[in-house]
């Protein structure tokens, strides 16, 4: 046992030396922890955020013109006025996505207690600011006519209040949800991408006939492989964590996380055999690289952390749950957002355990069978 410890170790040392030299991947371990995180959390907004709105006002009362007052930064540009034949050219370019039309006698409608209707054109291809600015300007336009109408006996009248408490985001920043996020991303990315490049470098550079001749079982080399590149990523990650996540874009967390590297280690042992595996499937670095990027977007959009995991078909949230982002992503919420507990994720922690095992032994005999044809 010690001298297979022996031989991992040294094989990890010869594999980190091998890293270092390689400066593309150097560069994009940093680049990817680094810029990439915070580039992505801080510049990538999901709220409303400066939404370009044009008003056609046939109205022109006090009322029509507080709607269009009310309409302020930094959720709405400046307000534009439009003529109501042009509102059809204006969706069609792209030029605002949202337009809204107030109707001729609206604020004389109102007062009299009939229900004029505000049509609001809202260009939906700008998905998650027609979401929410459809929201705020239904929110907007119930509040100035309600102030305008109040004490008059036509004021609209709920008799439910409802009051919103906001957990674990009371804001909404959406730089604290994607910074976590990107940081687990780049984590499966780089976990996945280093580990397979390593396999390739040897077999392209010929090493690994150097290798074969040594007192070294594949298990050993494989293993170390795993270890040495695991380790990079798990410390690059941790430091992303603490400087660019917590101090740039000064996301607070609310677990441990501690409790997170040892959950992220774990993910590392699963990711980086999936690497591997991946690996021993093609010939070349570039065919490689091909297979990664189709096995890495399914990885990311479909694990819970770009939409929710219970919004899409019940099949394929079983076929997920198959995959270890699904559970990281997980565990990683649960963790650093929520700050739950041990008990809470060993759940997902086994499940990442026995994924990861299964990847192993699948990584291991291609592996096995990879090196012994080029032996």
């Amino acid at each position: 046992m010690m001298r297979h410890l022996r031989n991992i170790y040294r094989l990890g040392v010869k594999e980190l030396f091998s890293l270092r030299s390689d400066m593309v991947m150097v560069i994009l371990v940093v680049y990817a922890f680094t810029y990439a995180v915070y580039t992505t959390a801080q510049h990538a907004k999901t709220e409303l955020r400066s939404a370009s709105v044009a008003v056609v006002d046939e109205d022109q009362s006090h009322l029509s013109k507080r709607i269009r007052d009310a309409l302020l930064e930094p959720y709405f540009q400046q307000p534009v006025s439009l003529r109501t034949n042009e509102i059809d050219a204006a969706m069609d370019s792209g030029s605002y996505t949202f337009v809204i039309d107030i109707p001729p006698e609206f604020e004389a409608d109102i007062q009299a207690g009939r229900q004029p209707v505000v049509q609001v054109n809202i260009d939906a291809t700008a998905m998650t600011q027609a979401g929410h600015g459809a929201t705020y300007i239904q929110r907007i336009i119930m509040q100035e006519v309600g102030e305008f109408t109040r004490g008059n006996d036509t004021a609209p009248w709920s008799p439910v209040s409802q009051v919103i408490r906001v957990k674990f985001n009371p804001n909404l920043h959406s730089r604290w949800f994607l910074g976590v996020m990107q940081l687990t991303n780049m984590t499966t990315l780089l976990a996945v991408l280093l580990t397979g490049a390593a396999v390739i470098r040897e077999r392209e550079h010929g090493t690994i006939e150097h290798l074969l001749v040594m007192p070294l079982t594949p298990t050993e080399i494989m293993v170390a492989k795993m270890c040495a590149n695991g380790l990079v990523i798990l410390i690059a990650a941790s430091l992303s964590l603490k400087l660019v996540v917590q101090g740039f874009l000064d996301v607070p967390i609310a677990g441990s996380i501690v409790l997170f590297m040892f959950g992220a280690a774990i993910y590392l042992f699963a990711a980086t055999a999936l690497g591997i595996f991946i690996a021993t499937l093609v010939r070349s670095m570039p065919q490689f690289g091909l297979l990664v990027f189709l096995v890495y977007m399914i990885m990311n959009m479909l694990s819970g952390g770009v939409t929710p995991l219970d919004s899409m078909p019940e099949i394929l949230q079983v076929i997920m749950r198959f995959l270890p982002s699904t559970h990281f992503v997980s565990f990683a919420q649960a963790i650093l957002y929520r700050g739950a507990g041990f008990d809470v994720v060993w759940r997902d922690f086994a499940t990442v355990a026995l994924i990861g095992a299964v990847f192993f032994i699948g990584a291991l005999l291609r592996f096995r069978k990879t090196v012994g044809e080029t032996h």
